[in-house]
């Protein structure tokens, strides 16, 4: 990227402007000193509780440069003038169009057995929910593991559905056939360190049917490196995932590509705890390492990185601050791409997320719950302001437990479609190009994410980064800062640490949950799936199994080989998670975690 001294010879201000600014600058100072400091001292403040920023604010700014026009590089003002579902508002309104119940991916859902929720899919599609698996997995599958094994005792089929083998994948595409085949839709795998053998599993299922698995869809999250930063699910260390990464890569490129290769999240990384500056450089630099795997494997940057998709960044109550992440972050990455890494295709220079601005989960409150709703619609405002749809996220019952109740989906959608049919809030593309102040705070964002960006290159990337402890470890004191902002009253929560007399109501209404967590099938979930499981094991040909696994040895001691073609021969061996994942384990070894 341009340094500093490189963006100031180019910005620099003609004879003329200077002067303007000089007029302004010193129209600014008088102000200061006979309005704003006297109102600071006459409330006996330090210092102004509010900011104002004149033009001078911005003395060499370069509007073409640095924000453009929308759809056009660097693409600050957004990814394109209007996105499809903005063409679409008008017809969704007049037909009644649910917009939870169409597309080709469904609702984000996982519980007990394959079984289980293959019959929850079913239900869905009777309700004209006809959308694609969108998988979550149980801790166990995620980490690794079989549902027979002692560790996962307690966990199994809990926060998703336990996968144990193909014949548990099978299951749960057999709602997908005729007109929603598994061509016909679309699948989302949020997994990250057995990813590989999800992706395996999708393409052993697509020729097992007899389709193509050039022409089918999907997005598999494949974030192995957040996990060491913030969520905790890894399995190998950081250089044999990435490994693990470049090999799906380059597989899916070949061989499936309309499948996305990943989907990066620095919504985990602040959830834990990260400061917005953090979030953004940390994911940059994940992202920067990806990219790199591919490259230095011989793969053009432009044949692979259209398919590298973005799940979201985390968010916040601040409202000024989120839009210009997300301007920030556009701009970021295109620069990034284009002068790091020599991308030309406009699909390589983007973000590809779904979403923009939101509040983050962690901003909704056990404490009057209902207060949630308005600030979720605090930022769908932010992300309609920002080039993304103004969904009201999450829904306000999201502290008190797995399963939105339909009551608070239901005021979910509404406030989404309030502000986008009420408000006109998405009437102009990006409303905040040019203004002093946003500009000023996105190029701030940038700024500082950037310094901390290449703090961690000079460290030898994200993977060093992580080794050396300094990524998760810095997570974990803005964490601890954050939360003695909170104890100490520097931020306030309404409901949580101000406003909480007696005196105060707080409201409640009905919660009705939808059925997706059947309390009777999950209490015999672990019990079913280890049965089933120890069937599996009984009744499979055993001589395939061992000779893929030790083919799968082999092959994972040697760094030039990708690994997916011999998992995918695992797979259709019905040899389990487990079994694939601890011959892994038995040649990379096992990350540990960092002590904080």
């Amino acid at each position: 990227m341009k340094d500093d001294g490189e963006m100031k010879a180019k910005g620099a201000c003609c004879p003329e402007k200077k002067e303007e600014l000089a007029r302004i600058e010193a129209a600014y100072e008088a102000w200061k000193k006979n309005v704003l400091d006297k109102r600071v001292a006459r409330f006996n403040l330090q210092k102004s509780p509010t900011a104002f920023y004149p033009p001078t604010a911005l003395p060499e700014h370069d509007f073409l440069e640095k924000v453009g026009f929308p759809g056009q590089y660097p693409y600050t003002a957004g990814n394109s003038p209007f996105e499809f579902w903005r063409a679409m508002a008008g017809m969704a309104a007049q037909t009644n169009y649910r917009a939870d119940w169409g597309g080709k991916v469904g609702k984000y859902a996982g519980f007990g057995t394959a079984q289980d929720y293959r019959d929850y899919l079913k239900r869905m599609h009777t309700m004209g929910r006809r959308g694609g698996p969108n998988i979550a997995f149980d801790l166990a599958t995620q980490c690794g593991y079989d549902s027979d094994d002692p560790r996962t005792a307690g966990e199994v089929g809990r926060v998703g559905v336990a996968v144990d083998s193909f014949a548990d994948f099978e299951v749960i595409y057999e709602p997908y056939t005729g007109d929603m085949e598994m061509d016909k839709v679309a699948s989302n795998f949020t997994i990250n360190a057995p990813a590989a053998i999800i992706i395996a599993m999708y393409y052993a299922l697509a020729k097992k049917r007899g389709i193509d698995p050039k022409i089918i869809e999907g997005t598999p999250q494949n974030d192995i490196l957040k996990e060491f930063i913030a969520r905790g699910t890894y399995i190998y260390p950081p250089r044999q995932s990435l490994r693990l990464f470049r090999d799906t890569a380059l597989f899916c490129t070949e061989h499936m590509p309309k499948l996305n290769i990943c989907s990066i999240g620095g919504y985990h990384i602040r959830e834990a705890g990260a400061t917005r500056e953090q979030d953004l450089a940390f994911s940059m630099a994940n992202a920067a390492a990806y990219v790199r795997s591919c490259t230095e494997a011989g793969l053009p940057v432009d044949i692979f990185a259209p398919k590298i998709t973005f799940n979201a960044f985390g968010g916040s109550m601040e409202l000024y601050q989120e839009i210009a992440f997300q301007r920030a972050a556009r701009r970021f990455y295109s620069r990034m791409m284009k002068e790091r890494f020599g991308a030309k295709n406009r699909e390589s220079l983007i973000i590809r997320q779904i979403s923009t601005a939101h509040i983050g989960c962690s901003s909704a409150t056990l404490q009057r719950p209902l207060n949630n709703w308005i600030r979720g619609a605090v930022g769908g405002m932010a992300a309609g302001m920002s080039g993304g749809i103004p969904g009201v996220f999450p829904p306000w019952d999201e502290p008190l437990g797995l399963g939105h109740s339909q009551e608070a989906v239901q005021m979910q959608m509404d406030g989404s479609r309030i502000l986008l049919y009420e408000t006109g809030i998405t009437e102009v593309c990006d409303p905040w190009a040019g203004s002093y102040f946003m500009e000023s705070l996105t190029d701030q964002i940038e700024a500082d994410a950037l310094a901390e960006f290449e703090k961690i290159e000079q460290m030898g990337g994200a993977v060093a980064g992580i080794e050396s402890g300094y990524m998760p470890k810095a997570v974990a004191q803005s964490a601890y800062e954050k939360q003695k902002q909170l104890e100490s009253l520097e931020k306030y929560q309404v409901g949580v640490n101000c406003f909480t007399s007696d005196l105060e109501v707080d409201v409640r209404i009905n919660r009705c949950v939808e059925a997706t967590y059947d309390a009777a099938l999950m209490a015999t979930a672990e019990d079913r799936q280890v049965a089933s499981l120890r069937e599996l094991k009984r009744t499979r040909a055993q001589n395939p199994v061992k000779a893929a696994l030790k083919k799968l040895e082999a092959e994972a001691r040697d760094e030039s080989k990708n690994l997916m073609p011999t998992l995918i021969e695992c797979v259709g061996a019905y040899c389990t998670l487990q079994e694939m994942c601890d011959v892994m384990r038995g040649v990379f070894g096992e990350a540990q975690p960092v002590k904080l």
